[in-house]
């Protein structure tokens, strides 16, 4: 949006509330398909999903904090565990993935973190002002 200065000159200015409100629309979706890929078992879908989140959260991380340095400790537990289809195997030697009880549960972990992790970036449902006290 462009406004007058003066008669001779104008300037762009980016409305940071219109910005904010365009992130908080992407996470919402991407956490809904978030929700349905974990309830209809599609690990690998649930998984792509909070790694598109990261990517959203993760800009305003800076690289080798401790927020950057879990997501890597919680990606490596995951993929550690093999494959995150379903099945494993192929033809008549498939057979439903052993490791998907624990993968389950690191793709949940991975999700609470992200949550709280935007929680505290104020882009969450939570957000708590370090300066804000609890005296009324």
């Amino acid at each position: 949006m462009a406004y007058q200065k003066d008669i001779n000159e104008t300037e762009d200015k980016t409305s940071r509330i219109n910005a904010a409100g365009l992130i908080n629309v992407t996470l919402e979706k991407l956490w809904n398909s978030c929700y349905d890929a974990m309830t209809s078992g599609d690990y690998v879908r649930w998984n792509t999903k909070l790694d598109s989140i990261w990517a959203v959260l993760g800009g305003d991380v800076k690289e080798g904090a401790i927020e950057d340095k879990n997501m890597q400790k919680i990606n490596l537990k995951i993929y550690e565990q093999g494959s995150l289809k379903a099945k494993v195997g192929s033809g008549f030697d498939q057979k439903a993935n052993p490791n998907n009880p624990i993968q389950y549960q690191w793709l949940l972990k991975k999700s609470l973190f992200l949550r709280r992790l935007q929680n505290t970036q104020g882009k969450g449902t939570a957000y708590q002002n370090e300066d804000d006290d609890d005296i009324d």
